[in-house]
């Protein structure tokens, strides 16, 4: 990359030229001390973890108190993120249709959006001082204070977010606009509530008129994912239940604040400090140096950086900004056409998802109950097995690559190029080892790398200035909260599915199925690649793996097996053209037109299918080594 600043798959759908990337400045009197705090937890966060690793590992005294420290700074971290998020347009959200509109539409919907927002937050603001207040009697046992400390980051968090929110549509609204938003936002809720004695009668299928019908709507407008869940979620415990709202701030604050999860900032801030030192580019040099000179050389090694790449930053479209860049005037020099390259780099990085410390496969692990140990231990193995087919598929694809004037690169080159390598090298085997190993957590594994990384960065590869390490810092801020805020919101809605008996009746459909797993399989295949173009893989896997692990359990289907198939499906889908966002990314990083590159991607997403399929039905590539 250009610099150190991250491109995620939480910033995908917000990638586009109408909005801008950047905050607006004009709230820099509350967003400087909020970026400087949240700047400031993050290290503290760090800190707390390395003291406790060493307090458990060298000294033999673990901090008893660690887990609960940690857990108040998370939540807050979480709660400030989202609103530098809202502040920097960050939260993820499917722009589709917001892109396809002209000027007249574009400006209402981007305006109804933000009050849809806007109302949610204002409905819940209550309920989360409410929750704020029943957590007073209640004291944590190690640090023996009320929880109310933790959890008053929540609405506080919320009326900063309002506080954005009211300045966004101040500034960026027409009056025309903001006054025909907040009539159709009215209008609506109206309606709902008008019709809630009907929604009474209906029974399950409130499900659909509600929370499913909200969230599409949600969607369709652009309102980031986080508050379609939210209003879908809010929608139907209004018009619908007599249930409190509180429920919901009870949920997000579950969904949000498992001590698995600890280990998200702390890998996207991996991912930036390697993006700034250059350790990915030094792996891309040296797999160059080895394998460039053989016929379809220069495409097995996108793809074995992408798989080692992966293995450190934990997000695949950093995988994709940093190879790239690298690779591309190569490729092209050799007669790669620049739709073949983008398409392979987009699968490439669909591979490289399931390779630790993948955040997908943290947060799975996390919902669905499973050893983030396994889930990398399978990870490794299901992506070295796509890598293979890619491979194979590049190098058919590769059988007219002219190579001419191309030579093998002399022992010197390569030794030269591994020395710098080497110590990017050693990263992602450390991560894996330790966490599948059982040697360490993965949040403890993550802070030692981010250790590791910044002396490896400064000793050998230039350093990094304190203000990039200042904005890396807080951009990782914003990206955890962002993602971490579906995961609540998306968490709320999960509960409803649950406690209104949908999920259970779902459940009894999907285990009637004729065929037994292998049809169940065939099953969750289509909707994560439906899910996978829609909606990207965390709220996903949020939404639907409460219910759709234990039915696989129930048809002795192994979670780390299961895991793997929903993973991979879901990331088909985010670069399957024409929904799936991922592809566009690919293609914007690539610098290529996506009508041209479609039909090329269709013959690797081909052959990743073909792979999917067999991981669905063998069990072995998935958990044969465990």
């Amino acid at each position: 990359m250009a610099d150190a600043t991250p491109i995620t798959e939480i910033q995908a759908f917000a990638v586009e030229e109408q909005v801008p990337p950047r905050p607006s400045g004009r709230l820099r009197f509350l967003m400087g001390p909020l970026e400087a705090i949240s700047a400031a937890l993050i290290v503290g966060l760090i800190g707390l973890v390395l003291v406790a690793v060493f307090s458990r590992y060298i000294l033999g005294a673990p901090i008893t108190a660690a887990d609960e420290i940690a857990s108040f700074v998370f939540l807050w971290i979480v709660m400030f993120g989202s609103v530098i998020a809202m502040d920097r347009n960050e939260h993820l959200r499917l722009a589709l249709l917001l892109n396809g509109a002209g000027p007249r539409l574009r400006g209402p919907l981007e305006a109804t959006g933000l009050v849809v927002v806007a109302t949610f937050l204002v409905a819940l603001l209550p309920s989360a001082l409410e929750h704020w207040q029943d957590e007073f009697p209640v004291v944590s046992p190690g640090l023996e204070i009320s929880t109310a400390w933790r959890v008053a980051g929540i609405p506080i968090g919320i009326g900063l977010m309002l506080v954005v929110l009211a300045a966004k549509l101040w500034h960026d609204v027409t009056r025309r606009d903001l006054l025909t938003a907040i009539t159709v936002v009215a209008l609506a809720v109206g309606a709902l509530w008008l019709l809630s004695p009907v929604f009474a009668g209906l029974g399950r299928a409130n499900i659909l008129v509600l929370l499913v019908a909200v969230i599409a709507v949600c969607l369709a407008m652009g309102v980031p994912i986080a508050f379609c869940f939210g209003a879908g979620a809010m929608a139907f415990l209004v018009f619908s239940t007599r249930l409190p709202v509180t429920v919901i701030v009870g949920r997000m604050d579950e969904g949000m604040s498992s001590l698995i999860l600890l280990s998200v900032p702390i890998f996207v801030l991996l991912g930036c400090i390697l993006d700034a030192t250059g350790m990915g580019k030094a792996i891309v040099d040296f797999l160059a140096s080895l394998l460039g000179h053989v016929k379809a050389g220069m495409s097995y090694v996108m793809l074995g950086s992408l798989y080692l790449v992966s293995g450190i930053s934990g997000s695949k479209v950093s995988d994709m900004a940093t190879v790239a860049p690298a690779l591309f005037p190569e490729m092209k020099r050799r007669g790669n056409r620049p739709e073949e390259m983008v398409a392979l780099l987009g699968t490439g990085a669909i591979m490289a998802d399931t390779v630790p410390p993948s955040i997908v496969l943290i947060v799975i692990g996390s919902v669905a109950g499973i050893s983030i140990a396994a889930l990398f231990a399978s990870g490794f193995v299901v992506a070295f097995f796509l890598l293979l087919i890619l491979a194979v598929a590049a190098r058919w694809r590769a059988r007219g690559e002219m190579m001419g004037g191309v030579r093998r690169a002399p022992l010197p080159v390569i030794g030269k190029a591994l020395m710098i390598a080497a110590p990017a090298l050693v990263l992602p085997f450390l991560v894996r080892g330790a966490v599948t190993e059982g040697v360490a957590t993965a949040t403890e594994v993550s802070t030692i790398a981010v250790v590791y990384a910044l002396i490896a960065g400064m000793i050998l590869y230039g350093g990094i200035k304190a203000r990039d390490m200042y904005r890396m810092l807080v951009e990782t801020a914003a990206m955890t909260g962002s993602i971490l805020i579906i995961l609540g919101t998306a968490s709320a809605a999960a509960w409803v599915l649950t406690q209104t008996g949908f999920a259970q009746y779902l459940a009894g459909v999907m285990k009637g199925l004729p065929g037994g797993w292998i049809v169940y399989m065939g099953v969750t295949v289509a909707v994560f690649l439906t899910l996978g173009c829609l909606l990207e893989g965390l709220p996903a896997i949020v939404l639907l793996a409460p219910l759709m692990f234990p039915i696989a359990k129930d048809l002795g289907i192994h979670g780390v097996h299961y895991a793997m198939v929903v993973v991979v499906s879901m990331n088909i889908g985010l670069f399957a053209p024409p929904i799936g966002i991922g592809y566009y990314i690919a293609c914007s990083i690539g610098k290529v037109d996506p009508d041209s590159a479609m039909t090329t991607i269709w013959f690797y997403l081909a052959a990743l299918v073909l792979g999917l399929v067999a991981i669905a039905l063998v069990p072995a590539i998935s958990i044969g080594l465990l």
